[in-house]
């Protein structure tokens, strides 16, 4: 059985699309979701599906706290879905190439600190960029800078508002970061 852990900050709609998507796969299945928000959906969303939600705050990420307790689970993979804070190092360290993200721009472009949600497409459609995506990349020690796995692309010419934008970005991100987590567990 392969072992997936979920963090996410917010909404949690990619969470639960993984949920799903491995939810009658008998070989990997996601086992739990952290999150630094106690008011996050992310942990109704989890909850509902009967997947453990691990709230956490800041000070127990950097402290050793949440890297003990996913040592305890032992995961196969670690899933950034829409987290917000610097993901800690020793995390990193203990799981190399284990821990992978989905970013909502095509890498490099509109990556680093700041480049996240709203702030993502909004500095796309200020750009007039014809096309955006998302990238799944290894996480590392800096914002957005870890080696590429996977990037999609769509149109946007016809997009008015970053809400379009992000509209067609949940859509490649629900399509595909399921799909290359389960490649990732083979």
């Amino acid at each position: 059985m392969k072992k997936i852990v979920i963090f996410a900050s917010g909404s949690g709609s990619n969470a639960e699309n993984i949920i799903l998507h491995f939810k009658n796969k008998s070989q990997r299945t996601v086992v739990a979701v952290l999150t630094n928000n106690s008011h996050a959906k992310v942990i109704e969303r989890a909850e509902n599906q009967n997947v453990e939600a691990i709230v956490f705050d800041k000070s127990q990420l950097n402290d050793g706290t949440i890297l003990n307790k996913i040592n305890a689970i032992q995961p196969d993979l670690i899933v950034l879905a829409g987290f917000l804070l610097m993901f800690p190092k020793d995390i990193i360290a203990h799981y190399p190439d284990k821990v992978i993200n989905v970013h909502p721009a095509l890498l490099p472009k509109y990556g680093g600190k700041g480049m996240y949600g709203m702030n993502v497409h909004k500095a796309v459609l200020e750009n007039k960029e014809k096309e955006t995506g998302i990238t799944i990349h290894y996480v590392n020690e800096h914002y957005d800078e870890g080696a590429i796995i996977f990037q999609a692309s769509v149109n946007i010419e016809d997009c008015k508002a970053p809400e379009e934008i992000a509209q067609k970005i949940h859509e490649l991100e629900h399509e595909h970061f399921p799909l290359v987590i389960e490649a990732l567990l083979k």
